[in-house]
């Protein structure tokens, strides 16, 4: 059987369901994997990409363009 003919019967069997703690269930598994598929999407950034993020953030800081971490607590409270 194919992924496409599996897929279509578990559609039909899911819309068979009555119990709505399975439905929750087969939700939280769907949502679980859509997540772990999202993260393997994300691409690492490249050595360069990242030297520059840091030496973005380095002059940032020496120019006082920066929030303490009590500041961005208050903000949130």
């Amino acid at each position: 059987m194919n992924l496409e003919a599996r897929k279509i019967e578990f559609i039909q069997e899911f819309l068979k369901l009555q119990s709505e703690e399975a439905i929750s269930k087969l939700e939280k598994i769907l949502k679980k994997e859509k997540d772990t598929s999202d993260e393997r999407l994300l691409k690492p950034m490249t050595i360069d990409e990242l030297n520059n993020r840091i030496d973005k953030s380095e002059s940032d800081f020496k120019n006082n363009r920066f929030k303490s971490s009590s500041e961005l607590l208050a903000k949130y409270q």
